[in-house]
């Protein structure tokens, strides 16, 4: 499509600026709501939950139930989906974190299966389910409102913004955990695995005073104005998007399944003696908290260099150093290499955070704006779901089934090579905005 005449360019970076940092405090949250969840469930939800089975057992059950709430994802894209790309970005951002909020808080005033028995598992199943509903809504609708808010030489950078979520998320919720296990993990069981779940309600307040304030993206506008908004998105992601959403979805696996591979199966791996090494829990999270800050502070100097570098180029290249860096990840993994697994740790999150940061710019510019949030969230929540939802039950099985970690480093082998092939075949297109009196309002342009 050619460029008007009459085009304007609404874009700004003050502007910008202000949809990302609500994109990133939300998302943060919401992150920081699943991570607490994936941390307690490696830790301490077995013997809480599930005692009546063996450890190792334990641990599989609750990476099961961890899991649940990857599969309620695409529930959650298709709602809030909906109401982004009908009613507004922002709407669909504060409704999502206000139900993860709910959830997450819930969990923290569980009973125990001591308590209550078999209903103690299912209610938090229940709540787990919401917690899917919610973040899989939150996603595609924080990666919209952040990159179509941005200028096109700088999508990348802005598309970090809501991607700083994740390990702000896994930061936090690690930090949490490792200050209530300095002592070791008597006092997590004994109830203190709940006090992370309860301070979810002090940051759910903070999140939504920012995004209720933050304006609605230009693109969203354009369209509402021009009166081109889909009747029913889903629909129209379903028809005009399939297959973009196919790649989208096979864009995933390392970007999220492998990082839940090196930090929820690596902590059950690490910690519980009976199913793996052994390591300290206290050292251990401490190690993770380390390398959660160096991908945080390491973010938005990724996505500043897929801007100039190229975004597909950068994700390419680090998804081939991320498959070289999971040897020695888990080879040197031992109660006396402290040092060495937390260089090795800290690069491969940083190193894997390349595949992470552009991948919001990268797969917004694959859809058309008229149902890009459902289109988005869908193909995102999907991927999860397969990817992120199975990865730690799955490689727990796996390291189970045969007595060897290489079985788990040949499922990240096998999904770095997926990852890369739907990388090279995805599309990229240009958002442009136009006066609301030219008919065609707003739309991609092809690069």
């Amino acid at each position: 499509m050619s460029t008007s005449s009459n085009q304007t360019q609404p874009f700004s970076h003050r502007r910008a600026l202000r949809a990302g940092a609500a994109s990133f405090v939300g998302t943060a949250i919401e992150f920081y709501d699943f991570y607490v969840f994936a941390t307690a469930a490696a830790l301490v939800f077995g013997p809480i939950f599930f005692p009546e089975i063996s450890p190792a057992a334990g641990i599989i059950a609750s990476f099961g139930v961890y899991g649940v709430g990857f599969f309620f994802r695409p529930l959650g894209s298709i709602l809030f989906g909906h109401i982004g790309d009908r009613y507004g970005r922002r709407l669909s951002l504060v409704l999502t974190l206000i139900i993860m909020g709910v959830g997450t808080t819930l969990v923290g005033v569980l009973p125990s299966y001591n308590t209550v028995g078999i209903l103690a598992p299912i209610l938090l199943i229940v709540l787990r389910v919401l917690q899917g509903i919610a973040i899989g809504g939150e996603w595609g609708g924080a990666v919209s409102l952040a990159v179509e808010n941005a200028p096109e030489r700088f999508k990348g950078f802005y598309g970090a913004f809501p991607q700083l979520g994740n390990p702000a998320g896994a930061l936090l919720a690690s930090g949490i955990f490792t200050l209530l296990t300095i002592n070791g993990t008597d006092f997590l069981e004994s109830g203190g695995w709940r006090i992370p779940f309860l301070l979810s309600a002090v940051l759910i307040a903070v999140g939504f005073w920012v995004r209720y304030r933050v304006e609605e993206s230009p693109v969203f506008e354009a369209e509402s104005e021009a009166n081109l908004k889909a009747e029913l998105p889903l629909k129209t992601a379903v028809v005009k998007n399939w297959k973009y959403m196919l790649l989208g979805a096979g864009l995933l696996p390392v970007s999220t399944g492998g990082y839940y591979i090196v930090t929820t199966f690596a902590t059950a791996y690490g910690t519980e003696p009976s199913f793996g090494i052994g390591i300290s829990a206290h050292d251990f999270l401490t190690i993770l908290s380390i390398a959660a800050f160096f991908e945080l502070v390491s973010t938005l100097f990724i996505g500043a260099l897929a801007d100039r570098v190229g975004r597909k180029r950068l994700m390419f290249a680090s998804l081939v150093l991320s498959a070289i860096l999971i040897i020695p990840i888990f080879l040197t993994m031992s109660p006396d290499n402290f040092v060495i697994m937390a260089v090795l740790f800290t690069v491969g999150r940083v190193v894997m955070n390349g595949t992470w940061a552009p991948v919001a710019s990268i797969m917004s510019q694959m859809f058309y704006p008229q149902a890009r949030q459902t289109s988005l969230s869908l193909s995102y929540s999907v991927g999860n779901a397969v990817w992120a939802g199975l990865a730690p039950v799955t490689a727990a099985t796996l390291f189970t089934a045969t007595g060897t970690i290489w079985s788990v480093i040949g499922l990240f082998f096998g999904m770095t090579i997926l990852s890369i092939i739907c990388l090279v075949l995805a599309p990229q297109h240009i958002d442009t905005v136009f006066d609301t009196d030219d008919t065609q309002g707003a739309a991609i342009t092809p690069t």
